[in-house]
């Protein structure tokens, strides 16, 4: 196992923080798609699934994590617009600035961004004014969302601590998804999004520290599915056989599994034991508030 712990943990290593490892199915252990990539004291957070403010919270208490107390929210990266990426965006946008964030949220993602933020401030607007012009008078400029919205594969992000760089991936019917790449502090890590196989996620990845990977189980989905009933899930996501290949392909140190589908009871699915059979490097079922 090559998770981190908080004895393990020094100021400039980049730490993969799996904030949220679940899917649309509402899983009380499993809180919406979300992963952080945290360095020098900065949190990046891929994703905005349900529960993501709490969650967040959760970690930065746990691992001594200040990055990720809800304040300090200030870099969002969206790989696309399904809600269940995206129902935690209300809620970073919103909560961190009612507990103290005084500076712009920062987001980053697919053609659609914009508008759905400018929605999401349409709908909040009566709790903007009451927060802003009444007893609370709260610091407007903590509420500012800059939106940075992007449509190709390339370096989209770099600062000191890291160069983040899209990834077009296929993903059902969107029209733009993204895979992220982040190298930060000496380590490489890519995180897919939703996604079907993709060459371009193994070339990305190429021996990188960590890939972040989704998947669903391809024993499960054979009996209970079937090529036909299962259209949508073959077409729009990567199973176990899927993954392991892609995988030996891109011989990533460690691949993390979230976003897991189980097509039934969780206990009676085993995801790495699945991909171990043919893949023979290392491989971690990723899980809500765990650090690789």
């Amino acid at each position: 196992m090559l998770m981190l712990t908080s004895a393990a943990f020094s100021a400039d290593l980049a730490k993969v923080v799996i904030l949220g490892s679940g899917t649309p199915v509402v899983d009380p252990s499993a809180s919406g798609p979300c992963v952080a990539v945290v360095v020098n004291g900065q949190a990046y957070l891929f994703d905005a699934g349900p529960g993501l403010v709490r969650r967040a919270q959760a970690a930065a208490e746990k691992f001594g994590l200040e990055a990720l107390d809800a304040r300090n929210l200030t870099r969002l990266f969206i790989t696309h617009l399904h809600s269940d990426h995206t129902l935690g965006y209300p809620d970073v946008i919103f909560s961190p600035w009612v507990v103290g964030r005084s500076v712009p949220l920062e987001v980053y993602g697919p053609v659609g961004t914009s508008a759905m933020t400018s929605h999401l401030k349409q709908a909040y607007a009566q709790d903007i004014q009451t927060r802003t012009e009444g007893v609370e008078h709260l610091n407007a400029r903590g509420l500012t969302v800059n939106v940075h919205e992007i449509d190709e594969a390339g370096i989209i992000y770099r600062d000191l601590n890291v160069t983040i760089s899209a990834i077009p991936v296929q993903h059902g019917s969107w029209a733009h998804a993204f895979a992220y790449k982040i190298v930060a502090a000496g380590r490489s890590i890519v995180i897919s999004g939703d996604t079907t196989p993709s060459e371009a996620i193994a070339e990305a990845c190429n021996e990188c520290d960590v890939l972040v990977h989704e998947v669903y189980s391809a024993d499960r989905f054979d009996r209970v599915f079937g090529p036909v009933r299962g259209k949508y899930h073959s077409s729009s996501h990567t199973s176990t056989t899927q993954l392991a290949e892609l995988a030996a392909k891109s011989k990533p140190k460690l691949l993390v599994l979230y976003h897991q589908l189980y097509f039934g009871p969780r206990e009676s699915v085993d995801l790495e034991k699945e991909i171990s059979r043919t893949y023979k490097g290392a491989v971690v079922s990723g899980r809500d508030l765990t650090v690789y």
